[in-house]
């Protein structure tokens, strides 16, 4: 059992890695020196001479975080003076501690970021390695600067509203997903087979929907009485009765259709490339090119795979708001077609990715997001009294929105699901 302040051999680049922020400072530049040398990131003829600061980052669902204000010998060309370090584990918090294997794919991505074919700005990766038998990892990266030199603000998750341009940054995403996907279905990425082998078994719509058809029917059921009461939260239609019948009604030909959509989900092939699972705008930054072209970069790559373009775009878009779905979706899919085939991959149609994302909402929808309006009760006081989702007491509280934005886009594909098959 691995325990605070122990350190182990990495499997990546077989280098002795800290379990923790205290052994991360007890090994201090001497780690970092040999870490980054290991990686071939640290500058020629330059040292890391000291650590002028140490910040921890609250927050995520996973592993102890910090941000270091590192000295070096000599002023550095290329590296930063403030890193970002994401370590797997959190020893104070078992629950966080037991997502520790999210990070071997971080540390593998952040290794392949480091060639020189690779498509896309992510964050410079300085170091990044990962015991395997024990789920201890830590990655070290470029520290990226909103709000300054360029960088647009971090944008916060259902809060697009807010957003000046919103359509141009979700381009921005598309574009860089189907790079990165064109890049690896070209071979370009040589790497990237090795560290990412397909495994369907492993895809997060793989396990079966959670609930059964009466749970979901009784789940509908709060749903209707939720629009009723607080139809200020809901598009209009869903507050109709004759909306959630139709989706009563189409509920137990959905589930007969499960298997079905799972298997063409995950069968391998042109739809299925190496993707971030959650490229949403939160997990994005962004700036303008020297032509006035807005770019991006990824981030937070926990999850990163092959895996179905569908589902990955779904997982993209899903807290988008509705009007983006209404009035852009098509062209984001066909940009998305475009760009993957310039980047090298193969021509994809416009139905059958659109299934892919429908039927990735559907399965995913149905196992996670049948509870939001229960948990929107418990999350927010005296409901009836807040005005609508941009309210303050609403959009403060980053689980009621995100649930609430995400289930408003699953029921709308629901209803385009419906439409296709009636």
């Amino acid at each position: 059992m691995v325990a605070k302040g122990q350190w182990l051999r990495g499997d990546f680049l077989g280098v002795d890695i800290p379990a923790d922020i205290d052994a991360l400072m007890l090994g201090g530049v001497d780690f970092l020196n040999r870490a980054m040398s290991a990686a071939g990131t640290l500058e020629d003829g330059n040292a890391i001479a000291g650590i002028a600061g140490c910040e921890p980052c609250l927050g995520g669902s996973t592993g102890q975080k910090v941000i270091l204000e590192l000295e070096f010998a000599r002023p550095p060309k290329t590296m930063d003076r403030r890193i970002f370090v994401k370590f797997s584990r959190d020893f104070s918090d078992p629950i966080r501690d037991a997502a520790k294997t999210q990070l071997e794919a971080e540390v593998k991505l952040g290794l392949l970021s480091n060639s020189p074919d690779f498509p896309i700005a992510v964050p410079r990766c300085y170091f990044a390695d990962y015991h395997l038998a024990s789920g201890t990892g830590i990655i070290i990266n470029q520290c990226v600067g909103f709000g300054r030199d360029g960088i647009e603000p971090l944008y916060e998750k259902c809060l697009d509203y807010t957003i000046p341009q919103v359509l141009a940054h979700y381009q921005a995403i598309i574009k860089a997903l189907a790079q990165l996907a064109g890049a690896q279905k070209s071979e370009k990425l040589a790497a990237a087979e090795a560290l990412f082998p397909y495994r369907p078994e492993s895809q997060s719509f793989a396990a079966p929907i959670r609930y059964t058809e009466a749970q979901l029917q009784r789940r509908l059921e709060k749903l209707a009485d939720f629009a009723k009461a607080y139809p200020q939260f809901l598009p209009a239609k869903f507050t109709q009765p004759a909306c959630i019948e139709l989706l009563r009604n189409s509920l137990p030909h959905i589930l007969s259709q499960e298997k079905t959509i799972k298997t063409q989900l995950s069968q391998p092939g042109d739809y299925i490339a190496l993707m971030h699972w959650n490229a949403n705008i939160d997990n994005a930054w962004f700036w303008s090119d020297s032509a006035g072209q807005l770019r991006c970069g990824l981030m937070d790559w926990g999850g990163v795979s092959q895996m179905n373009i569908g589902l990955a775009l779904w997982g993209a878009l899903s807290a988008a708001e509705s009007e983006l779905w209404e009035q852009d979706l098509d062209n984001l899919l066909a940009m998305f077609i475009d760009e993957y085939r310039r980047a090298g991959g193969p021509l994809l149609t416009h139905t059958r990715l659109k299934q892919d994302l429908v039927g990735s909402a559907l399965v995913m929808g149905l196992s996670w997001l049948m509870d939001a309006p229960a948990l929107i009760l418990r999350e927010i006081p005296n409901l009836a009294t807040v005005k609508d989702r941009c309210d303050p007491r609403f959009s403060r509280c980053e689980s009621a929105r995100t649930q609430l934005q995400m289930l408003i886009n699953f029921l709308n594909l629901w209803q385009i699901f419906i439409g296709e098959v009636s």
